[in-house]
């Protein structure tokens, strides 16, 4: 029988299951990949799920921390700046997620102090307990509310002393609930020493033994490892937690990251986790769909070759590909729906600044600038985009990148003194510039009041651009959906023809020079109008090119595998065509 406990904590009504994801051993682990998964398999049985991300570290959010500390920051439709593991439980869930569902230390602590400051707690003597893991769950609470299951990934690992108020929540959960409302899973690595050439679980049991220190006792262990985890070390590691051996989930290294829930599948996690909760499902659940599409990543019957020019961040010998996570992953859902594999080339923008390695590009079937930031490698992603311009290559600029190939244009082919104030605050056109109101604002040092942050709405004219989102389906979507968004982001946008992107900028495309640049052949399909009246240019494109389209906005962050990003889906669809 199917019986959902009722829980009310502090005026919040729980009648959710809670699944709580912990790493172990090693960070990176995939601890954010597997909670995707779950969340995934837990939706395809025909329940309401969502996803939680708790990151221990003391900064508010992601906003502020170097593509160095936690790799690409994730932008949601109510402008939140997360960390990069709740794109991929959007990724895996196809439905938004709210910047609630991110939980930091530093966000706890602030409003335990803000309500101590407020007199909230009529004199009484706060506290780490109760009141610290109080607003944790709170948060946990409010997060999950309305939804059957909310799958929790706490970040770091094992051991770590950042976890502790977390571990101690979870565990409060648990007595407040009941075991048959809250289950513990563990993701840990499982290394093999070239010095040894065997499987190692003594880390794994390491973990599980500083869980249990904190009260924590796994229900299952997902065991990441090069190779699937064999049925001695399954045994040996569930004598070790003390559950059965059938628990022990394999979790080895895959081709792509959407065949993960479909392993899981065949180890039955998700009739374990219904078991172990209490729960039957609403749905048998159909993966026919979603094979194909992996089949599409990880077997194509073809392949385009993508070349992406930007600034890459190195730390120490290694270079960070996580900075552009979800460019990488969009592409990947493009390919799967336009039945392509994508091979992605990393191109360094300071090199194209020698002219001599530019004839390099025509190698590729299609060039994409991504969203960035300062003058370093400018005039190399400049060149780039002039000669995908001028060599019929399809391009993709993405905010930073449609900001230049405005640029570009003004410069080559107006024969304007062009560039954004960014990097020349001087220059004589400013064809990208801050807005005035927004100078007025940084004028008082309010720096994070100038950006524009999550989803905001535009209007689209009859274009290629117009076109793509038409026929994906995302026109009549986001026109749905723009009567829910609130009425800031609106601004003035009106019509029938609305798209919702999400955003994370400053600059603009300075409304100034758009007539100059229009008469010149560039069109701007798309315009968001502000509250005050002034119109933002959202999307660019040359009508007599292949496929040459920019947009202000970070298409990347509403990709989907199901359900593709439009702009990327054109892009990759030209490229197969140059293929030809």
């Amino acid at each position: 029988m199917q019986c959902f406990y009722t829980f009310v904590f502090n005026g919040i009504v729980s009648q959710t299951k809670y699944i709580i994801v912990t790493g172990g051993v090693i960070s990176g682990v995939g601890k954010g990949i597997a909670t995707a998964s779950i969340a995934k398999i837990l939706k395809e049985r025909g329940f309401s799920v969502t996803a939680v991300k708790i990151d221990p570290y003391i900064n508010y959010d992601a906003g502020t921390l170097r593509p160095t500390e936690h790799g690409e920051v994730w932008v949601t439709d109510d402008g939140g700046e997360i960390d990069q593991d709740l794109g991929n439980y959007e990724r895996f869930l196809n439905q938004t997620i709210p910047k609630k569902n991110n939980i930091t230390t530093g966000q706890v602590y602030k409003a335990v102090i803000d309500r101590e400051r407020n007199g909230e707690y009529l004199g009484e003597t706060v506290q780490f307990i109760p009141h610290i893991p109080d607003e944790i769950k709170r948060r946990i609470y409010d997060a999950a509310k309305s939804y059957d299951f909310a799958v929790v990934e706490i970040g770091g690992t094992a051991g770590d002393y950042e976890n502790i108020p977390f571990l101690f929540a979870a565990k409060s959960m648990e007595v407040e609930l009941g075991r048959i409302n809250v289950a513990h899973v563990l993701v840990s690595y499982m290394p093999v020493p070239p010095n040894i050439g065997e499987m190692k679980s003594k880390p794994t049991q390491q973990a599980i033994r500083m869980l249990n220190e904190n009260g924590i006792y796994v229900d299952f262990v997902l065991c990441r490892s090069t190779e699937p985890v064999d049925d001695v070390r399954k045994k040996k590691i569930g004598l070790y937690a003390n559950i059965p051996a059938e628990n022990i989930i394999a979790a080895p290294d895959v081709k792509s990251i959407y065949e993960v829930p479909l392993n899981f599948e065949r180890e039955k996690l998700g009739e374990k986790l219904m078991k172990r909760l209490g729960v039957t499902p609403k749905a048998k659940g159909d993966w026919t769909e979603w094979r194909k599409l992996v089949d599409g990543i990880t077997s194509p019957k073809r392949l385009v070759d993508v070349a992406i020019v930007g600034k890459y961040v190195d730390i120490g010998n290694y270079s960070l590909a996580d900075s552009y996570v979800s460019i990488n992953q969009s592409l990947d859902h493009a390919g799967a729906n336009a039945g392509a594999g994508i091979r992605i080339h990393w191109i360094d923008s300071k090199k194209m600044e020698n002219n001599n390695n530019l004839n390099a590009l025509n190698d590729y079937d299609g060039i994409i600038i991504p969203g960035g930031f300062g003058s370093s490698g400018v005039e190399g992603k400049i060149n780039a985009i002039e000669f995908a311009r001028k060599n019929n290559i399809p391009y993709l600029g993405l905010c930073y990148g449609m900001q230049l190939a405005v640029v570009e244009y003004a410069r080559n082919v107006c024969n304007m003194d062009a560039n954004t104030t960014e990097v020349a605050p001087s220059c004589s056109d400013p064809v990208i510039d801050i807005l005035p109101e927004q100078k007025a604002i940084l004028a008082t040092s309010r720096y994070g009041a100038t950006m524009r942050l999550g989803s905001y709405g535009a209007t689209l004219r009859q274009s290629k651009i117009f076109d793509l989102y038409k026929k994906t389906g995302r026109l009549a979507a986001d026109a749905v959906a723009a009567r829910n968004l609130e009425k800031s982001r609106m601004g003035k946008t009106k019509g029938e023809n609305i798209v919702l992107e999400r955003h994370r900028h400053r600059f603009e495309v300075n409304p100034d020079y758009v007539e100059r640049l229009e008469k010149a052949g560039m069109a701007f399909p798309g315009f968001h109008v502000t509250e005050s009246g002034v119109k933002l240019m959202e999307f660019m494109e040359l009508p007599n090119h292949p496929f040459f389209v920019g947009t202000q906005a970070h298409p990347e962050f509403k990709s989907r595998l199901e359900n593709p990003a439009p702009l990327f889906l054109g892009f990759v669809e030209a490229c197969l065509k140059r293929g030809k």
